[in-house]
């Protein structure tokens, strides 16, 4: 599967959410993540488990291990994604522990507007972000997936800072000074 992605600095969140909601992006669910991130020999591979905070008592989603590849550039990109099963990823890696890089944890707000999911993330240790992400299809050119990243992208320009090139994982590790054994 394939995303078109963006991501940058969130200078006001307040803004953010009163922008989804003018564009009438539906907020689906508050969650709590933690991302554990695996050394793998090519791409990356993290392992998502998510509580949703708006229920009454945190109920636990689904655990999903994502595997991705994609280009480290500021501009919006295409990211190759593969969703498993923890068993699909034993059959692929093997029995073993897989080592772990590092763990990310952020609080994480889920819009969904038309096919785009708009993420407003509270990434601990690093602040602030703004994510969206267009899942690529064959039923729209790649001209019109750019289009509409591009008018997202000036449409929360006022809440925005500067853009993001890598993932969490990479901020992370760059403040904690941890060598990217990582590929990708």
């Amino acid at each position: 599967m394939q995303n078109f992605e963006y991501k940058a600095e969130l200078r006001d969140p307040g803004l953010a959410r009163m922008i989804c909601k003018k564009i009438h992006a539906d907020l689906a669910v508050r969650l709590r993540q933690t991302d554990t991130y695996y050394n793998i020999a090519r791409g990356r591979l993290k392992k998502r488990e998510s509580i949703a905070i708006d229920r009454a008592v945190g109920s636990p989603e689904p655990i999903e291990y994502i595997f991705y590849e994609r280009p480290t550039r500021v501009s919006p990109k295409i990211s190759e994604f593969h969703l498993y099963s923890h068993a699909e990823v034993v059959e692929r890696y093997g029995q073993s522990p897989l080592p772990i890089w590092l763990i990310v944890e952020k609080t994480r707000e889920l819009y969904m507007w038309n096919n785009v999911r708009i993420h407003i993330d509270e990434v601990i240790g690093l602040g602030w972000y703004f994510e969206f992400e267009i899942l690529v299809s064959g039923d729209e050119p790649e001209g019109q997936v750019e289009q509409i990243a591009a008018e997202l992208r000036a449409t929360f320009a006022p809440a925005l800072g500067e853009p993001i090139a890598g993932s969490y994982s990479d901020l992370i590790a760059q403040i904690m000074q941890i060598a990217d054994n990582q590929p990708g």
